[in-house]
């Protein structure tokens, strides 16, 4: 484990200038002269803005578009919000543009019109996602022939963050774990789920978040595989629903929250117990979770691949008498990416298999959340997510959460020396 230097608050002008020019060298790289982006973590990225939530059922109509030509310096941003939609980005008043709606065939008319007067004539185009009517009307806006796909041009940018955006993800950490806090002490017997989403909306504003992207999870969890929740592949199911029940005494659940803060996302996943201390069979089952967590952070530096600490999960599972098993849920992930949106390259554990894990290869600035799980029935098993940056020598955490109710009873900590630079 290593410490790197992250900024107290992040630069936000700066952290536009920087992306930019990741984003403009990765459209080199790439062979593009000109990018169109729709997706929401895209354009959050590509133009350097978030803006408020509306009706999610017209978000894919109002949403802002971004373009970025090769040689300008600037985004162009399409927008139908005007006030409080543009931290930092300060964009001048020619990039700036009203809204252009690309579910629609005459917006998509109206949109190839203004492209005309922004990206060359024969440049190289390339769009992350394309509406129905952007494809009934693809000759006019891509006169040039089908367009690429922007998505290997954004990833290649987001994957290393600078050390402005490891400010804003740390940032929505720390909101999201202050309001965790307040969360975990109206856990108790008789508390609705809907209870708890409530409040943890609420709070997470009022501590700093500009979105909720995740409906809260407090999952009850099943005292056996058998007694879950019905799945395709056969193993536990989870997200579940939140509703109304109430919880009882010596449910287990797993949490899962994310939030917004100038774009980026937070995560945050642990196991609380309503109303009781773990059982010994419950401390065993931490105790576990900590053994594979331990030993995928012992192999986790530059250079290392996915592939590297998928087998360092699956033997250290093996200890427990597990021989073979993947210690992690089979429709996620052992790892995930952060950034701009929840879940993001790099990707660890998929069921892409383990020839895409092998070309998973860690770089300093790549941030990374593991989330192994620990199962035995009888237990409600265990779950966390710890959230880590890549560093020249190896990692620095960015969760700093404790374990409770669990860790009174296990001392060891792999992340007792971590640097937390709390906000």
């Amino acid at each position: 484990m290593t410490t790197m230097d992250i900024p107290e608050a992040p630069d936000l002008a700066r952290m536009r200038r920087d992306c930019g020019a990741r984003l403009r060298e990765a459209m080199a790289r790439e062979g593009v002269d000109a990018l169109i982006v729709l997706g929401s973590n895209h354009v959050a990225y590509a133009a350097g803005v978030s803006w408020p939530l509306g009706d999610s059922g017209l978000a894919h109509a109002d949403r802002p578009v971004a373009v970025v030509v090769a040689g300008d310096e600037w985004p162009h941003l399409f927008m139908p919000f005007r006030e409080g939609a543009l931290p930092g980005a300060h964009l001048p008043e020619d990039h700036l543009h009203g809204p252009v709606y690309l579910e629609y065939d005459e917006g998509v008319r109206n949109f190839a019109r203004l492209l005309a007067d922004l990206i060359p004539h024969g440049a190289v185009v390339a769009v992350d996602e394309c509406t129905g009517a952007m494809r009934r009307e693809h000759k006019a806006l891509f006169p040039g022939g089908p367009p690429r796909d922007a998505l290997s041009v954004l990833s290649s940018a987001k994957v290393i963050k600078t050390p402005d955006e490891l400010a804003c993800i740390r940032r929505a950490l720390r909101i999201t774990e202050r309001t965790m806090a307040d969360i975990a002490e109206m856990v108790k017997p008789g508390v609705r789920q809907i209870d708890l989403s409530a409040r943890f909306v609420r709070r997470a504003f009022e501590e700093g978040a500009q979105a909720n992207l995740l409906e809260p999870i407090w999952q009850v969890m099943p005292d056996s595989r058998e007694n879950g929740a019905w799945t395709t592949h056969g193993d536990l199911a989870l997200p579940l629903l939140t509703t109304e029940r109430e919880l009882a005494r010596g449910d287990v659940l797993w949490t899962d929250v994310s939030i917004s803060y100038a774009g980026y996302c937070s995560d945050f996943g642990r196991t609380w117990i309503v109303g009781e201390d773990p059982t010994p069979a419950q401390r065993a089952q931490f105790r576990r979770w900590r053994t594979i967590l331990s030993a995928v952070l012992d192999v986790t530096r530059p250079g290392a691949s996915g592939a590297d600490l998928t087998r360092a999960a699956i033997a250290a599972a093996a200890t427990g008498g597990a021989s073979g098993e993947r210690p992690w849920l089979p429709h996620f992930y052992l790892g995930h990416g952060l950034g701009t949106g929840p879940a993001e390259l790099p990707f660890v554990g998929t069921d892409l298999g383990d020839r895409f894990d092998e070309k998973q290869i860690l770089e300093p600035g790549m941030v990374l959340v593991l989330e192994p799980i620990a199962w035995a029935d009888g237990t409600g098993g265990y779950r966390s997510e710890e959230v880590l940056v890549i560093t020249e020598e190896g990692w620095t955490a960015l969760t700093d959460y404790p374990y409770d109710p669990y860790d009174p009873y296990d001392p060891y900590d792999p992340y007792d020396s971590h640097d937390s630079n709390a906000d």
